[in-house]
């Protein structure tokens, strides 16, 4: 066994630390027993159980919310190995970070748990002893069985998705009456006027009224109370039609005026936020835009939420600006194209069999996500050298065909039921684990200096 250096700690009369037992990693403490056992040296695998303990007898490698630092972001490790590049980066930049971060959707097309998620972030926290703090973001969810389950594990933060509640033909019902408050007004914000005819109003209470609802009841029965300790998000962006600043204005008046503590609205944004690629759309727009946006956030006491953040590097500087420096901004599918970008360089027999399956199941996978990809532009790969296989990920259309079909491909059986990618991906993936912490700490990176995010 290889011990992690920077992971040894101490406790009263015992040592504790990670090591490398060549094909996994394990705990081991020496002395007292704390995770079981008898006094003297003891060897646990990694299991929810030993986080468990790991998380009570050193509090740093438990979330704790960090929305309320002037910046953060959402790293979304689906595949529970990128967290320790994510570290390094974080060492680095003044900025909160997010390990644990997975919608119900994800867990579903990964096989993976909650338990999974956040066990996977505190051993990574232990092992680079990072103790700045992290937060564990359950995403996108929409029920209150699932809310209910993220807050029972210690996430420190809530991503509450009102799209299942969000009336795109203004057909729902607010059960607030609240014309006189809104109706004719003329509300400054900063150097922007947000004005509600009595149509505008009609209208915004029927595609929103419905949401915020449920926001409300969400809040009263989960947080209000304060029996757990945890950010909110509220999420109006899985719809077709951009946020005007009239509804972010009476969404964020609305959920104040009700009582509802919000850290973040996430917006949906001018333009197209695809995934795994950057901006679709004039950033001049955006710009300006997210001025009202930005203004509208400080005005309430929130923060701007950039949903599918990853790879919009051209209207980073915009948000970097137009926020003062405070958001936060959500990334995940990037981290498993980095890595699927080293099996192209390192395996290109593996990673042309996997682009062929991607290719096959490409149909089923964009039901889960919206993307115009374009299939029939992909390059041929069997036209291409092996050198010249990691170039497909600076194209778009390759990129987001590896990007959507991830859960596929993490769940493909063989003939016999065992895993077809799976089980060699991950063995891969621990022999070239340098060289994935290397590759993420150089792309997130690249978000954060957009952002002009200033160094810690």
């Amino acid at each position: 066994m290889t011990k992690y250096l920077s992971s040894v700690h101490t406790l009263d009369g015992a040592t504790v630390y990670m090591a490398n037992a060549g094909d996994r990693d394990v705990l081991v403490c020496e002395g007292k027993a704390y995770f079981g056992g008898q006094d003297g040296t003891n060897q646990y695998e990694l299991t929810h159980e030993v986080a468990n303990t790991l998380r009570k007898l050193f509090p740093f490698t438990a979330p704790k919310p960090v929305l309320g630092y002037d910046r953060s972001i959402g790293l979304g490790d689906r595949l529970g190995i990128a967290s320790y590049g994510h570290i390094r980066l974080m060492k680095q930049y003044d900025i909160m970070p997010v390990f644990a971060q997975q919608s119900i959707r994800e867990l579903d097309l990964t096989g993976r748990t909650y338990e999974d998620v956040l066990d996977a972030a505190s051993f990574a926290v232990f092992r680079e002893d990072f103790t700045r703090g992290f937060g564990a973001d359950g995403d996108h969810l929409k029920k209150p069985e699932d809310i209910e389950y993220a807050l029972s594990l210690g996430f420190s933060m809530l991503t509450l998705d009102l799209s299942e509640h969000i009336h795109a033909d203004a057909s729902g019902v607010y059960s607030q009456d609240v014309d006189a408050l809104y109706a004719n007004k003329v509300f400054l914000v900063e150097d922007n006027e947000i004005t509600f005819t009595p149509n505008e109003l009609k209208r915004i209470k029927g595609i929103y009224g419905e949401a915020l609802d449920f926001a409300v009841e969400m809040y009263e029965r989960f947080l209000k109370d304060g029996k757990y300790t945890c950010d909110l998000e509220i999420s109006i962006d899985e719809t077709d039609t951009p946020t005007k600043p009239s509804e972010h204005y009476f969404v964020a008046s609305e959920l104040q005026r009700r009582g509802v503590n919000v850290a973040t609205i996430a917006p949906r944004f001018i333009g197209e936020f695809q995934k795994g690629i950057d901006y679709i759309g004039d950033p001049r727009q955006f710009d300006a835009e997210m001025k009202v946006h930005a203004a509208i956030a400080r005005k309430f006491g929130h923060k701007v939420s950039v949903h599918s953040g990853s790879d919009k590097l051209s209207v980073f500087p915009s948000v970097g600006a137009q926020t003062k420096q405070r958001y936060h901004v959500k990334t995940a599918g990037t981290n498993w194209l980095e890595a699927m970008r080293i099996v192209a360089m390192r395996a290109p027999g593996m990673y042309r069999e996997i682009h062929a399956f991607a290719l096959s199941v490409f149909d089923e996978a964009r039901k889960y996500y919206h993307v115009t990809t374009n299939i029939h532009a992909i390059p041929d790969i069997a036209k291409l050298t092996d050198a010249q296989l990691p170039e497909l990920f600076n194209d778009n259309n390759s990129r987001q065909l590896i990007h959507i079909t991830y859960g596929l491909i993490l769940q493909a059986k063989d003939a016999n039921g065992q895993s077809r990618f799976k089980t060699r991906l991950y063995s891969f993936w621990r022999e070239h684990s340098e060289e994935y912490a290397q590759a993420l700490e150089k792309h997130i990176g690249r978000h954060l200096e957009k952002l002009g995010c200033p160094k810690a």
